[in-house]
């Protein structure tokens, strides 16, 4: 009996909002179809001169959006190549990626382990 092992990553980005619809539309053309976006706010080491302080939040200066995005684990140097490539300005502030495992993951509608 072969047991078939997938790992899987869970990729988060930060990325400038401007930038979002190029790097979907990118994604998108790759074949990763499955990616979660949402707009946040957050604090970070630069500071630019047309930040403001946020009404919501009185501690963040800046507006970003995440974009996750679980993948296998041989994708990942192409995700982040083509979110890198894509949401770069070459300015401070153009965000940051990280890179989790993800342990298991299920399918609400089957409650099947790991997609199956």
């Amino acid at each position: 009996m072969t047991i078939k092992i997938s790992i899987m990553k869970e990729i988060k980005a930060f990325i400038r909002p401007n930038k979002v619809n190029k790097i979907i539309q990118h994604l998108k053309e790759e074949g990763f179809d499955n990616m979660t976006i949402s707009m946040a706010e957050g604090t970070g080491k630069f500071q630019d001169d047309t930040a403001f302080v946020s009404q919501k939040f009185s501690i963040t200066d800046s507006e970003i959006a995440k974009l996750e995005i679980v993948a296998k684990d041989a994708d990942v140097d192409t995700i982040t190549s083509l979110i890198c490539e894509h949401g770069c300005t070459l300015n401070h502030g153009d965000g940051i990626i990280y890179v989790s495992d993800v342990e298991k993951a299920y399918r609400v509608k089957t409650g099947l382990e790991n997609g199956e």
